[in-house]
C-alpha cells in the first residue's frame, strides 16, 4: 500500500494545528481570568484534550478516513440528523476558528505596524488575511506540506526561545496560590482557551496515509498533546511573571507580544509579533483548504467524492466563497471573548460526542470504554460551566454561541427538508470499500502465506496488534512477515500482490522485518 506518511508528519500535523494562532490571540484572557494559575488552567483544558485524543487514536486505527471526525460520528451514531447537525456545527466551529486566527493576525498586525491597536486597520489586515488566502485558493496555489512542516518547528522555536529567555528576567512569585483566583475561575479560564487545543483532530484525517497506522497515530496524537500542553504552561508562566496585570488589560488582544519587551525589548515585542503572523496565516490557510473545506463538502454533499484530494484544492470554490465571507463577517462582528467562547464551547460539544462515540464502538476500537466516558463527560460538564459562568457574569459574551447553535440548528433542519440530502453512511468511499473487503481479505492470506513460502523458503509470517482482535476490531490487517533479506522478501510481495490482486483498497497493511515481534500468531 502507497504510504507515506509517518510518525514525525503525522506529530507536525497535530502541533501545526494547535499552535496555530490561538495562544498568540488568548493568552490574556486566560490571564485575566486565572491570573497566576493561567499554566494550571492550561493544564487543565490540555488534560480534557489528551483524554479525547485517546478517543481519536482508537477510532483512526479502526476507521481511516479522511472524513475525519464526522467519519467517527456517523459510525458511532449512524447517518441521521442529529450527525447532520454535528457536521454542521463542525463546519461553524472551523469558521470560528478561522474568525479567530484572522483576528489574532489584525491584532498583532496593527501593533507591529503602528505600535499600537488601531480598530480600523485591524479590521482591514483581517479581512485581507482571508481574502489573500482565499483568492490563492481560486489561482489554484496551496502551501506544500514540507513547508507546514518547517513553519511548525519554526514557530516552535520561537515559543520555546520566549520561554527561555523569559524565565531569565520573570517575577514567579506572581505565580504563587497566593495570586490564584478561585478554582471557577481558573477552570473557565482554561476552559474559554479549549479551542487552543483544536488541531490534533487533524491527524485524523490523514489516517489513511499513515504508515504503521496501528503504531504511528497514537503515538502521533498523544505526543503532539503533551508537547503543545508543555509549550502552552510554558509560555503562559512566563507571560504571568513578565506583564503587570494592568498591561494583561490594557494589551490582551496581543500579550504575547508585550511579554517579550522585559527581556527583548522592542526586539522581542516585533520576533513575537511576526511569529503570530506567520503562526496565523498558516493556520489560515490549512483550516480554510483542509478541515472546513472537509465538513463543507460533507454538508453539501453527504459525503467526500472521489475526486476528493487532501493537497491539491482543485474543487470547492464555491464552498470557498462562503467559508471567507462567513469568516471576515463574524471576526468583524465580535470581539475576542465572543469568538473564543463560541469556538471552544462548539469544540467541547463536537469532542464530547467523539468521546461518546468512541464510548458506544469500544468493542470494535479495541478501547477501554470508562477512558472515553470521563472524556465526554468532562467535555460535557465543562461546556456547562463555560456557558453557566458567563450567562451569569458576562452575558453579553455569548451572542455569537447563541447565533452559532440557533444558526446552524435552523440551516440543518432547512437544508434537509429542501435539497432531501442526507448525510451517506459513509464519508470516505475507500472506508467503505475496505469494509466490504476485509472478509476477502483475510480469505486471501492462506494462499498469500502459501506463495511466501514457495518463492522465499525459510519464512514466518505472523497476523499481529489489532489483527488478533478478530474481524470486527481490525481496521488494517497488520502483517508480519520475517525474512533474513528484507529486500527481497519486499520484491516478492510485490509480484505476489499482484498474482493475488491485492489493491490498495484492500485493508492489508506489512511490516517486514529480520525478527519477529513480542506478540503475533502465526499464519500457516
Amino acid at each position: 500500500m502507497n504510504r507515506k506518511i509517518g510518525f514525525w508528519e503525522a506529530y507536525s500535523i497535530g502541533v501545526g494545528g494547535m499552535i496555530g494562532g490561538g495562544i498568540f490571540a488568548v493568552l490574556g484572557l486566560t490571564i485575566l481570568l486565572a491570573k497566576g494559575a493561567a499554566p494550571v488552567a492550561f493544564l487543565i483544558a490540555g488534560f480534557i484534550a489528551l483524554l479525547t485524543a485517546y478517543s481519536y487514536a482508537k477510532l483512526s486505527v479502526r476507521y481511516p478516513s479522511e472524513g475525519g471526525t464526522v467519519e467517527f460520528l456517523v459510525r458511532g451514531f449512524g447517518n441521521n440528523l442529529f450527525t447532520s447537525y454535528l457536521n454542521t456545527l463542525l463546519l461553524a466551529s472551523y469558521i470560528i476558528m478561522l474568525a479567530l486566527y484572522s483576528y489574532a493576525f489584525g491584532s498583532y498586525g496593527s501593533a507591529l505596524l503602528l505600535g499600537k491597536e488601531i480598530l480600523l486597520i485591524k479590521k482591514l489586515l483581517i479581512a485581507g488575511v482571508i481574502s489573500f488566502f482565499a483568492l490563492l485558493n481560486f489561482l489554484g496555489a496551496y502551501v506544500s506540506g514540507k513547508v507546514e512542516d518547517a513553519m511548525v518547528f519554526m514557530k516552535l522555536g520561537i515559543l520555546l526561545l520566549f520561554s527561555a529567555l523569559g524565565f531569565l528576567t520573570g517575577d514567579f512569585s506572581k505565580l504563587s496560590p497566593n495570586n490564584w483566583e478561585s478554582f471557577l475561575k481558573i477552570l473557565v479560564g482554561g476552559l474559554i482557551i479549549f479551542l487552543s487545543y483544536e488541531g490534533f483532530e487533524l491527524i485524523a484525517n490523514t489516517s489513511r496515509d499513515v504508515k504503521d497506522p496501528e503504531k504511528t497515530l497514537p503515538k502521533a496524537y498523544y505526543a503532539s498533546v503533551l508537547t503543545v500542553i508543555t509549550v502552552y504552561c510554558l509560555v503562559s508562566a512566563v507571560a504571568v511573571s513578565n506583564l503587570s496585570y494592568q498591561d494583561v488589560i490594557k494589551y490582551k488582544d496581543y500579550a504575547l507580544a508585550v511579554a517579550a519587551e522585559p527581556f527583548l525589548g522592542k526586539l522581542g515585542f516585533t520576533l513575537v509579533g511576526i511569529a503570530a503572523l506567520l503562526s496565523t496565516a498558516s493556520a489560515i490557510n490549512a483550516t480554510l483548504y483542509g478541515s472546513a473545506r472537509v465538513s463543507y463538502l460533507v454538508a453539501k454533499l453527504g459525503a467526500l467524492p472521489r475526486s476528493f484530494s487532501k493537497k491539491v484544492w482543485k474543487e470547492g470554490t464555491e464552498g470557498l466563497l462562503i467559508l471567507s465571507i462567513l469568516t471576515i463577517l463574524f471576526a468583524v462582528s465580535f470581539n475576542l471573548e465572543n469568538i473564543s467562547i463560541a469556538g471552544s464551547f462548539g469544540f467541547l460539544l463536537i469532542f464530547s460526542a467523539v468521546n461518546l462515540a468512541n464510548f458506544r464502538l469500544a468493542d470494535y476500537t479495541n478501547s477501554n470504554r470508562w477512558i472515553s466516558f470521563i472524556g465526554f463527560i468532562m467535555c460535557a460538564f465543562s461546556g456547562i460551566v463555560l456557558v453557566s459562568f458567563n450567562l451569569k457574569n458576562s452575558p453579553e459574551s455569548l451572542k455569537s454561541l447563541t447565533l452559532m447553535l440557533i444558526g446552524t440548528f435552523i440551516f440543518e433542519i432547512a437544508y434537509r427538508a429542501l435539497t432531501k440530502r442526507e448525510i451517506a453512511p459513509y464519508i470516505d468511499w475507500r472506508l467503505r470499500v475496505s469494509e466490504s473487503l476485509k472478509e476477502e481479505s483475510f480469505l486471501k492470506l492462506k494462499e498469500l502465506v502459501r506463495k511466501l513460502k514457495e518463492k522465499l523458503g525459510n519464512v514466518e509470517v505472523y497476523l499481529t496488534g489489532n489483527s488478533l482482535k478478530g474481524k470486527e476490531r481490525t481496521g488494517t490487517l497488520r502483517i508480519l512477515i520475517v525474512h533474513r533479506k528484507p529486500e527481497s522478501a519486499e520484491k516478492e510481495l510485490e509480484k505476489i500482490k499482484e498474482e493475488l490482486n491485492i489493491k490498495n483498497e484492500h485493508p492489508i497493511y506489512f511490516v517486514i522485518k529480520e525478527r519477529p515481534e513480542k506478540e503475533g500468531r502465526r499464519i500457516g
